[in-house]
């Protein structure tokens, strides 16, 4: 899911950079852009707060995805890549639905023709350098938080194993010393004579 959020934003903001690209190459003129944009229900990308809008949802997208990724790689979650393959369908599939519902919406009947349009095919051909682009900058956003990841993991196992060098020192068991029989002055052999039990510190295991 993490690898999804990350990767999708940049699908998108390909996909509309290649669509405004289009757009631009062929109709140069700002006056014959801007009327074509808004015959054919484009008027969107002609707005200043458009764009702006479309970079904060991208950013704000991926950075939740990058902090998702760190936070797995940490906890040892695993998270899969997006295959290759779905930068390369999904753009050329979403700009070809954006294209058919902008006309749609502006006009009654199915707009079939579209497919004619030069910006349509300049669009649809642009769609695969910026795909390769946002591939390119998934992969390395993706590689980086998984090596944050398990840097942070590494680090956090490194303070748990840490062993204390901290030397405890505890009072020794008394136990009583057995003295000779001789030592006590008796030369027939006796009971033993118990004397005080000496203490002291050792060093604790």
């Amino acid at each position: 899911m993490a690898a999804w959020l990350l990767s999708l934003p940049l699908m998108v903001l390909g996909s509309q950079v290649a669509h405004v690209f289009a757009y631009r190459l062929v109709y140069p003129g700002a006056r014959v852009r801007l009327g074509e944009l808004l015959a054919s229900g484009h008027s969107y990308m002609d707005l200043a707060g458009y764009l702006p809008m479309l970079l904060g949802l991208a950013f704000a997208a991926e950075a939740v995805a990058v902090g998702w990724l760190i936070v797995g790689a940490a906890r040892r979650t695993g998270h899969r890549p997006v295959p290759p393959l779905a930068f390369a369908l999904l753009p050329i599939l979403g700009f070809t639905l954006q294209e058919l519902f902008e006309r749609w919406l502006t006009r009654s009947s199915f707009p079939w023709w579209m497919v004619l349009q030069p910006t349509f095919r300049l669009g649809l051909l642009l769609q695969l350098p910026f795909a390769l682009i946002a591939f390119l900058l998934a992969r390395l956003l993706f590689r980086t938080a998984k090596r944050i990841g398990s840097q942070l993991r590494g680090s956090i196992r490194r303070g748990r194993l840490r062993p204390s060098t901290a030397t405890g020192w505890c009072v020794s068991e008394a136990r009583p010393v057995r003295l000779g029989a001789l030592a006590v002055g008796y030369s027939r052999r006796g009971p033993p004579r118990l004397g005080p039990a000496p203490t002291g510190l050792c060093p604790c295991p």
